[in-house]
């Protein structure tokens, strides 16, 4: 009997998504370089109920097992794993057949390859995966992007395998092939955003207020119950609570190193944003505290040379209700704001590419089985549909009512941290951001000015049409054609 779908690379999240899909009753053949991973899946399968998944000896009789035409998702390391297990597959594939990629991996090379096997007849479709290990196997957010015809042929399979919310699944047709993994990228990217915003309030929490980690738990459990309510929230409070299980003595929090690792996600998002013309600073700050916490042994003898401000309670009163009001307000808003970047750089991309991806539906799927799920996202759905010509979602009058009446908390937070010495990046970073979009003039104008002065770089008025070059000194000469000194500005 033929499989419906077949699944290779059999890491923990591809056997979890190999018997998630056999859990909603399609047969599935799986197949791995090494045969050990295989046989482990298929007794998986038959302990968790006799599920109708199948094991594969080698890359060939994986491929002769599928039903014509064949799907396949592979789940390997990005980068030359992936080409080189295409080429394994493509031996015994024909005309017709869809190949899909479920890794984390870089939407240029997604082009690539789906250019090489569209000359072979081939559908290929990235797709990003959202939910980890769990998500992969109870229902993952999925972000498929490639050729509709494609999409068409493993839409069932997808939309009963992913996370199901109010409104459906958690996954649809995100647009032309890079635009999957494009999306899932920049989710990534929002992702180190909101762990670094969650990071900073907890600093605040333990060296300002003083709080231990069960009372920090308790608030951040709280803090679930309300519009901040989602997953990476719900897991600190987890995390904060969380006994540890070696020495039997304190919390486990207490004994983690404070050095963050990364994948690359994060890096092309800033990336990106960069390569859109897109400020991004949430994201960027928490990538920028990601190498920060890297650096651990130059920061321990950092700590003996360089003095913080020392501040007291006497000085910098702090009342603890007040305080964690405000905490409350300003992760709410600042998380608003990483969105709002996240989504912007979405855009960007998808007007250049012509991809026309639906940033409302981007937020509906996120909703469930991904790590950023949360509440808020229903609101950023709403926002989205209501106008799908907003240029940035904080403009619309709901979520700006809403970051309007967070500003005073918000501002209280960063001056509390600054006086105590307390890095927020990430939470300065929204506010940065949010100011300077609010404000109908900026000091850009001197930025432009010295630009021209330097490097006759020009510059247009505020009272006139036209480019303008001045002759700021004495010592300054005819540029020539201004026109010609404008070429070139991104």
């Amino acid at each position: 009997m033929s499989s419906d779908v077949g699944l290779y690379g059999l890491a923990v999240m591809g056997q979890n998504f190999a018997l998630n899909m056999a859990s909603h009753g399609f047969s599935v053949c799986v197949g791995n370089r090494s045969p050990a991973k295989v046989e482990l899946t298929v007794n998986r399968a038959k302990e968790e109920g006799n599920l109708p998944l199948v094991g594969s000896s080698d890359v060939e009789d994986f491929v002769k097992q599928l039903s014509k035409p064949r799907k396949v998702i592979i789940l390997v390391m990005a980068g030359k794993p992936v080409d080189e297990t295409i080429a394994l597959l493509t031996q015994y594939m024909e005309e017709g057949d869809v190949i899909v990629d479920g890794g984390n991996e870089w939407f240029q090379n997604t082009l690539r390859r789906s250019k090489e096997l569209e000359v072979k007849g081939i559908h290929f479709v990235g797709m990003g995966i959202s939910g980890g290990e769990e998500g992969a196997r109870n229902g993952p957010s999925l972000m498929p992007g490639g050729p509709k015809v494609a999409y068409d042929m493993i839409e069932p399979i997808l939309s009963k395998c992913a996370a199901q919310v109010n409104d459906g699944p958690c996954t649809g047709y995100v647009g032309p092939v890079g635009a999957g993994n494009y999306v899932k990228m920049i989710h990534n990217g929002i992702e180190y955003g909101d762990m670094q915003l969650i990071g900073e309030v907890y600093d605040i929490m333990k060296n300002v207020l003083k709080l231990s980690n069960e009372e920090m738990a308790n608030i951040f459990a709280e803090w679930n119950k309300s519009e901040l309510d989602c997953y990476l929230i719900e897991i600190t409070s987890q995390i904060l609570a969380k006994k540890d299980d070696v020495t039997d003595e304190g919390y486990v929090i207490d004994y983690v190193l404070d050095k963050t690792g990364m994948k690359g996600t994060g890096r092309w998002t800033i990336q990106e944003a960069a390569e859109r013309s897109v400020a991004a600073p949430t994201m960027a700050a928490s990538l920028d505290a990601r190498y920060i916490s890297a650096r651990k042994d130059e920061r321990v003898k950092a700590s003996s040379i360089l003095k913080g401000p020392d501040m007291t309670s006497a000085e910098i009163p702090v009342h603890k209700a007040q305080l964690l009001d405000d905490l409350k307000a300003a992760l709410y808003a600042s998380k608003v704001c990483s969105y709002a970047q996240g989504l912007g750089i979405i855009k960007g991309c998808s007007d250049d590419m012509s991809w026309n991806v639906n940033l409302s539906e981007c937020a509906r799927l996120w909703k469930g089985g991904c790590i950023i799920r949360a509440a808020l996202l229903q609101k950023i759905q709403d926002a989205l549909a209501r106008d799908n010509k907003l240029p940035n979602l904080i403009l619309d009058p709901v979520i700006a009512g809403e970051l309007n009446e967070r500003t005073a908390a918000w501002r209280r937070v960063i001056v509390t941290a600054i006086g105590y010495g307390v890095a927020t990046p990430a939470l300065s970073g929204s506010l940065n951001y949010f100011d300077s979009y609010r404000r109908a003039s900026l000091p850009a104008n001197l930025t432009q000015a010295q630009r021209d002065f330097f490097g006759g770089h020009t510059y247009e008025r505020t009272d006139r049409e036209g480019v303008f070059h001045t002759a700021w000194t004495d010592a300054h000469k005819s540029i020539g054609d201004i026109s010609e000194r404008a070429a070139g500005n991104i």
